[in-house]
């Protein structure tokens, strides 16, 4: 054979060898990002989110200019927003919210001058904002809110120093009662997702630092889990991140440590185990918020310095990253 051949029939053996090696890891690659239709109100980061059925409330938040007291519904089926009625309290920024039994609620958060410890209920059969029983702790910001077995929590925070105390709301008799604090340290701005009705917690900044300690909260015990940076190649932890979950699964996306991220990790509670999963397709943002449904979730606005997003983005983790090219 003449050498111009056997250059000629190495050259495209090497091609091929590229191309397949190149699908391979294409073929591996799952999750998939998914632009939504935008957010229809004004551009904001910090703002209150959650999940009653199918559909998602965004509510309250930050926009660069004015805190804002907005409220919207996003239909996670159709795909589309329609805006509701205005929440009636303080605008704000940094509250929390959570639902239950078809309600939303809302409370504490920051105004510009004061830290707050309002509490409110939104009813979407009625659309309407009641007023309920002031949160039981502090008044604070930058808390975490979520609902486990039926009944709301409220903890960490800042209200001039950080907090780590939390307080179990009971919808039904509208009252607030102290529950014994998770062992980790005060914190604000941590993050959470619940995955069976149990809480997983984690991040948050203290004294300026970074936490990497991981809970588990059941509504009764307190368990502490692999902290975030336990292993070196698999650092998981920054802060003003935000939490969601899909099909038993939790999820940590973007948020900030030194410079801002999109990352996105996932975690196995059978395992105790995380894995980095393909990047959130958006820019690098902290204070987004999220909505998670039972086969769906979205993470949303949030913030770049002082540019602020109206984008909307569905995590696929079970579809190939490349199967529409």
């Amino acid at each position: 054979m003449k050498k111009g051949s056997i250059l000629f029939l190495i050259i495209i053996i090497s091609i091929s060898v590229i191309g397949c090696n190149g699908s391979d890891d294409d073929s591996d690659e799952y999750g998939n990002w998914v632009e939504s239709s935008s957010f229809d109100g004004d551009s904001r980061g910090n703002a209150v989110s959650f999940t009653i059925g199918t559909k998602g409330y965004l509510v309250t938040g930050y926009d660069g200019d004015d805190y804002l007291s907005d409220t919207w519904e996003y239909n996670s089926e159709e795909d589309y927003w329609v805006k509701k009625a205005d929440f009636p309290g303080t605008a704000r920024s940094g509250a929390v919210g959570f639902s239950i039994n078809g309600k939303g609620y809302l409370g504490t958060g920051y105004d510009g001058d004061d830290e707050l410890k309002d509490f409110w209920e939104y009813d979407p059969d009625t659309n309407q904002w009641t007023q309920k029983t002031d949160f039981g702790g502090t008044a604070r910001y930058g808390a975490i809110g979520f609902s486990v077995n039926g009944y709301g929590y409220v903890g960490t925070g800042y209200d001039g120093s950080e907090q780590k105390d939390f307080w179990k709301y009971d919808a039904t008799n509208n009252t607030w009662e102290q529950v014994i604090g998770f062992g980790g340290q005060k914190r604000q701005n941590a993050s959470v997702f619940i995955i069976n009705d149990v809480a997983y917690i984690g991040t948050g900044i203290r004294n300026g630092s970074i936490e990497y300690d991981f809970y588990s909260f059941d509504g009764t015990t307190w368990n502490r889990l692999t902290d975030l940076d336990d292993d070196d190649d698999n650092i998981v932890y920054y802060t003003d991140t935000v939490g969601f979950t899909i099909e038993g699964k939790g999820y940590f996306a973007t948020g900030i440590r030194g410079s801002l991220t999109n990352a996105c990790w996932e975690y196995t509670p059978s395992t105790d185990t995380w894995e980095e999963v393909p990047y959130f397709e958006g820019a690098a943002r902290q204070d987004a918020s999220s909505f998670s449904f039972a086969s769906k979730a979205f993470v949303l606005m949030g913030r770049s310095s002082n540019y602020y997003f109206d984008d909307i983005w569905e995590f696929r983790p079970n579809e190939l990253e490349n199967e529409d090219d």
